[in-house]
């Protein structure tokens, strides 16, 4: 055992015998690693990898988020490509599924593991940025020794997750690098862009999903969220991204019940029939610009008529 490897071996036996995994998400993901996935600190052997055909298969079960995400990898890498980064893309399963990285950098990050089929679960990997961001389903950074296995401790890592349309983790996001002069408002501002990009991939995935919807975005929170509704032509909500589902309490996955659009952004009125015909008539005019004649053919009603409950308002 190099003497990094028996350091770094007695500073995560240090903090999980002085009870810190209560204390400390690091330390609980180091918990995790030691207790629940019997991974060695200083253990040496190389990261699992899928054979061809299990990594063909893996693809092919996340061929829509690959699709949505591939731009976002690609200016995600122009971000990162200065500052030695390589971008990945994992399953839920931690399987690395798709990467960008710096030809001149290939040989150093395939023999890290940063490439196409390796494992970063957390029960292959120990704590690492991608395994623990699909063990926690948030946004993750672990910087070099916080890595449980001492062979990862030159990476420092960013991941972001993405929830499909219905709220379900679909993947993870990550950004890696193994420059030691990184600073930290680098690090913050990777982590970040990574975020960015996740969340554009979850918003590409959302309309892909509702094709024929109006989405909205849902009042009382930051833009970069997603809090994204999907609305039909009566005003119902039929859908919503996963921080939309946060804000109404619904979980990820669970069916989604329509409900009026006016309810969830607390404008609702007392509605009625004469409430509603006006809404309609007011509708029409304004599509046609103040045109009776033309409103009329749009409603299927004759002009009198139209004329008529106009005069009602």
């Amino acid at each position: 055992m190099s003497t990094a490897s028996a350091m770094h071996h007695a500073r995560v036996e240090q903090a999980l015998s002085g009870g810190q995994a209560v204390r400390s998400a690091l330390v609980a993901s180091w918990a995790r690693s030691a207790s629940l996935h019997g991974l060695d600190p200083s253990r040496r052997r190389d990261p699992y990898r899928l054979t061809d055909a299990e990594l063909r298969v893996a693809k092919e079960k996340s061929d829509p988020v690959i699709a949505h995400a591939a731009p976002h990898l690609d200016q995600l890498f122009q971000v990162v490509n200065g500052l030695g980064g390589c971008v990945v893309l994992a399953d839920t399963d931690g399987v690395a599924l798709d990467r960008r990285g710096h030809q001149a950098m290939d040989r150093d990050f395939e023999e890290s593991g940063l490439w196409t089929g390796t494992n970063w679960s957390e029960a292959s990997a120990g704590t690492n940025a991608i395994g623990t961001c699909l063990a926690e389903g948030r946004a993750v950074t672990i910087h070099r020794d916080q890595h449980f296995l001492a062979r990862n401790i030159g990476l420092s890592c960013s991941s972001a997750p993405v929830y499909d349309a219905e709220g379900r983790l679909a993947a993870v996001f990550d950004v890696s690098t193994a420059r030691p002069e990184m600073a930290e408002a680098v690090a913050t501002l990777i982590a970040q862009t990574v975020q960015e990009a996740a969340r554009k991939t979850e918003a590409d995935m959302f309309h892909a999903a509702f094709p024929r919807a109006r989405i909205v975005m849902m009042p009382g929170l930051e833009r970069g969220q997603g809090a994204l509704l999907a609305v039909d032509a009566d005003d119902l909500v039929i859908g919503a991204t996963r921080s939309a589902r946060l804000q109404m309490k619904v979980q990820g996955g669970a069916k989604f019940d329509p409900r009026p659009l006016a309810d969830l952004l607390d404008v609702a009125s007392h509605e009625n029939m004469e409430a509603a015909a006006r809404a309609v008539l007011a509708r029409a005019m304004a599509r046609a610009n103040g045109n009776v004649s033309a409103a009329a053919r749009s409603l299927g009603v004759s002009r009198a008529t139209l004329h008529r409950k106009l005069g009602r308002q």
